[in-house]
């Protein structure tokens, strides 16, 4: 009998011939069995084939660091739906269906994820006309004394384009419904042809907050394709950057927080210690968002003896500082009281919806991409892993806060300790007909990178998932059974990426 999956690492690479090919009933059977034995899955999408659409899922074992790949091929104008039995895969099998014009056969609710063209559709069909933006149908619960909120896309905030539909009773959300897609740029396309420096920055601007993350992701997959590891310096330079990524958003969004419920002091001490955190990224390389940072072979930007112990110096000051901002949190019992028990997402529904990052860890999920799956320096040097509870605002709050406090102790010990020698490597051929795997632990949490090469050592395929993408859920189930007026909080508590889902 065929293996139901063929097995690499993070940073690994396979041949397109060593995956088992299943047929669709077989590839249900084993997909459903592999999750129900504490598997999970980091990507699943369609490539356009000779005679159909090849599907692949590629899925994580955290206890051995193993990633497992199968495919099926979609011959016919649908695919069964494992929604129902595996709601993880809920917003992975819309894209498929918009994305390759099929239909997902018993999805509970298959409306479209982003508006697109389709990238394929099956052979002698024409793909079916994207749907016009914004217009679809949405949940909804009846009853004479229920009412209708609608939320954006165009916001008051100077913020990105997404649309947000309560159903309501009185102040209580019975369901939320998120729609995104409206800044639909067309990345995955555009990321077809042969590795390159445009591609790389196109990597860079999947979600611009999280460049590092999505940089070193693409960095990966060239380096795993080319057989290339990068020197210890620009391992530990790259670590050093994701983490500095992860300081500036954790103590923007602790801010924002504060701010969203009234209280001034630490919203205004955030705003400012949030910008000293990028002004460091931008001392190493001269943009505060890490631009151009991360290429593959190693790091365009070196850190001479001088700028580490400049560095150095502003970590420790900067530590003191945001510990103060976020102590008056931990100090003020009405602050306290609007956070506990706000937004409650549960162990079991965070585990079913498949979250990722802060917002799974504060629901008690033990996962970190750093710790479960080591990538660069972190193979040598790792970072323990927080986990909270009770799910709730207060929850996501803590586990940033304590993520903090193990990124600045990273950073103090990596800048005491770099290797010495080469930043980059030069990076030769990719490998033809090959699939690549890639997962960095961005500040919101898993990135995954996929590409598929074809016989001349061009993708084929590129395949992102964001960990927006497996976040947005959660989000939704937080506010169920709430009080609307909790949604900005809620929100901001996950502080998710509209882009990094629409792409």
């Amino acid at each position: 009998m065929t293996p139901s999956m063929v097995f690499t690492q993070n940073g690994g690479t396979l041949s397109l011939r060593e995956i088992p090919q299943h047929a669709p009933d077989r590839f249900a059977q084993a997909l459903l069995s592999a999750l129900s034995g504490g598997w999970r899955v980091v990507s699943y999408f369609g490539v356009q084939a000779e005679d159909g659409v090849r599907l692949y899922c590629l899925l994580s074992f955290k206890s051995h660091a193993t990633i497992g790949v199968m495919s099926t091929l979609v011959t016919g104008k649908s695919f069964y739906s494992l929604t129902d039995e595996a709601p993880q895969l809920h917003l992975f099998e819309r894209e498929i269906a918009e994305q390759f014009s099929l239909d997902p056969e018993g999805h509970p609710w298959p409306k479209p994820v982003r508006f697109a063209p389709a990238l394929g559709s099956l052979p002698g069909s024409a793909p079916h006309r994207p749907p016009t933006i914004g217009i679809m149908d949405f949940y909804r619960v009846e009853g004479d004394e229920v009412h209708e909120v609608a939320v954006g896309p165009v916001h008051a905030g100077i913020i990105e384009p997404g649309h947000f539909r309560f159903q309501c009773f009185g102040e209580e959300v019975m369901h939320l419904e998120v729609s995104l897609g409206y800044q639909h740029r067309g990345v995955e396309r555009m990321m077809q042809g042969r590795p390159g420096e445009r591609m790389r920055k196109l990597a860079e601007t999947m979600a611009g907050d999280t460049t590092i993350g999505h940089g070193t992701a693409y960095a990966m997959i060239v380096e795993a394709l080319a057989s290339t590891a990068p020197p210890a310096r620009a391992q530990a330079v790259r670590g050093i950057a994701l983490e500095l990524e992860r300081l500036a958003n954790h103590t923007g969004d602790l801010g924002a927080i504060s701010g969203d419920v009234g209280y001034l002091p630490t919203a205004s001490f955030c705003g400012r210690i949030r910008g000293d955190f990028l002004n460091m990224t931008a001392g190493i390389c001269g943009s505060r968002f890490g631009r151009d940072l991360v290429v593959p072979g190693g790091v365009a930007f070196d850190l001479s003896a001088d700028g580490a112990r400049q560095l150095a110096d502003r970590i420790r000051t900067a530590r003191d500082e945001v510990t103060n901002a976020i102590d008056l949190l931990w100090d003020t019992p009405s602050v306290l009281a609007r956070l506990e028990g706000t937004g409650v997402v549960s162990e079991q529904t965070a585990l079913e919806l498949g979250l990722v990052g802060p917002a799974a860890r504060a629901s008690g999920l033990n996962r970190d991409i750093r710790r479960d799956h080591p990538f660069g320096i972190y193979s040598m040097s790792q970072i323990p892993v927080e986990t909270g509870k009770s799910g709730d605002v207060y929850a996501r709050t803590m586990v940033r806060w304590l993520e903090m406090e193990k990124s600045l102790d990273f950073i103090e010990e990596q800048l005491a300790q770099l290797p010495g020698g080469a930043t980059r490597r030069a990076v030769g051929e990719v490998s033809a007909e090959c699939l690549a795997v890639a997962l960095t632990e961005g500040w919101r949490g898993e990135v995954c990178h996929v590409a598929l090469t074809d016989a001349r050592g061009a993708f084929s395929r590129y395949k992102v998932t964001d960990p927006s993408f497996h976040n947005w859920s959660g989000l939704a189930m937080a506010l169920r059974g709430g009080q609307i007026s909790d949604f900005p909080l809620c929100n901001k508590s996950f502080n998710l990426s509209y882009c990094g889902v629409d792409l």
